[in-house]
């Protein structure tokens, strides 16, 4: 669901190469859904190779990726571990939507309507495990590391950030300005006409934030729960700017979540969440060594990707100690697929 703060936040918007030469933890759950989402044909469909596994992901992660690397930019992929309890009811809902945009999508596409099929299908996306076991693979063999969280992928990205390891975070939520990142930067999703381009990045910086609202960190917590947050439905007829309008009396906590109609019990369980969610403790992993070998072997050996594509992507790639191995001879023989992806993608 993500918390919806967008009418209270004001990004700046940044180049890269303001981001050259920074680490930022990535919400990894929450950027390759993104991928899967948007990265599909025309009618919605997601990508998928000649033995019908889809490949949406993937495209999204190595193109993605690359473009980051080319521009300087470092990252570490955080993935979800257990969630809360009190997040089961926001994954059943989930559930439910998926399922009927599912009907809208087949009804949209039976009917011819593209432009209708596309957006439906986009709220359909079903990340598997096997999925995030496919993109933690791709991006270890290009140099990236992964960190598996005990919790909250947020949670712990933010924890990475906010203990000087790492710069910022990267997602599509705000859920990590909850959590305590000092930065935030969204857009690294987001898709351009060219795979070789990325869109302009957002960041919103936490102190500024909280500076330019006049509210504390527990407060901006306090502005989840009254709205709504993974982990509680939050009060009826209250939104963002209702919300910032209460917090900004400075009643304190309890007063306020009561005067919202929020149940104390719960406000608490979720303040708890947001101020000693579960994470590690280690710092930030160092980047593995990046395997070539390894990427084709996923991308084109297993996928049926382009060669001559994924050599190009990979010759883009900052080189980073020993030289990378060379590519290859391009096989003869059967055409690639995926020999004309690239453009407008990912």
């Amino acid at each position: 669901m993500g918390l919806p703060l967008r009418d209270l936040v004001s990004p700046r918007e940044v180049g890269w190469a303001e981001l050259a030469g920074k680490t930022l933890a990535v919400d990894g759950y929450n950027v390759v859904y993104q991928f899967l989402a948007t990265v599909r044909q025309a009618d919605g469909t997601p990508f998928s190779d000649a033995h019908g596994a889809v490949t949406s992901h993937l495209i999204g992660v190595f193109y993605r990726t690359v473009a980051l690397l080319h521009e300087g930019v470092r990252t570490v992929w955080v993935f979800d571990g257990t969630p809360p309890e009190l997040k089961t009811g926001t994954i059943r809902a989930r559930i439910r939507a998926k399922e009927r945009a599912q009907a809208a999508w087949e009804e949209a596409r039976a009917a011819g309507d593209l432009e209708k099929a596309r957006s439906k299908a986009a709220q359909t996306s079903r990340l598997t495990r096997s999925m995030v076991e496919e993109a933690i693979e791709l991006l270890g063999a290009l140099g990236v590391a992964t960190v598996r969280a005990p919790g909250e992928g947020e949670a712990e990205a933010a924890r990475l950030a906010a203990q000087g390891g790492l710069w910022g975070t990267a997602s599509e939520d705000y859920d990590s300005l909850l959590f305590g990142a000092p930065r935030l930067v969204r857009g690294l999703a987001a898709r351009r006409g060219s795979s070789r381009e990325l869109s302009a990045a957002h960041l919103i910086d936490r102190a500024e934030l909280l500076s330019t609202l006049g509210i504390s960190g527990e407060e901006l917590i306090l502005i989840g729960i009254l709205v709504g947050t993974d982990f509680n439905e939050g009060a009826a007829g209250i939104g963002p700017k209702r919300a910032l309008k209460l917090v900004r009396q400075h009643l304190g906590f309890e007063t306020t979540v009561r005067a919202a109609g929020v149940p104390l019990e719960e406000a608490r369980s979720v303040l708890e969440i947001f101020q000693h969610p579960a994470v590690g403790c280690e710092p930030a992993p160092a980047p593995p060594p990046r395997r070539d070998a390894t990427v084709r072997s996923i991308l084109v050996e297993q996928h049926g990707f382009s060669l001559d594509r994924v050599d190009a992507a990979l010759r883009r790639i900052p080189a980073v100690g020993p030289a990378a191995a060379r590519p290859p001879p391009r096989p003869t023989g059967r055409q690639r697929l995926l020999d004309s992806f690239g453009e407008g993608t990912p």
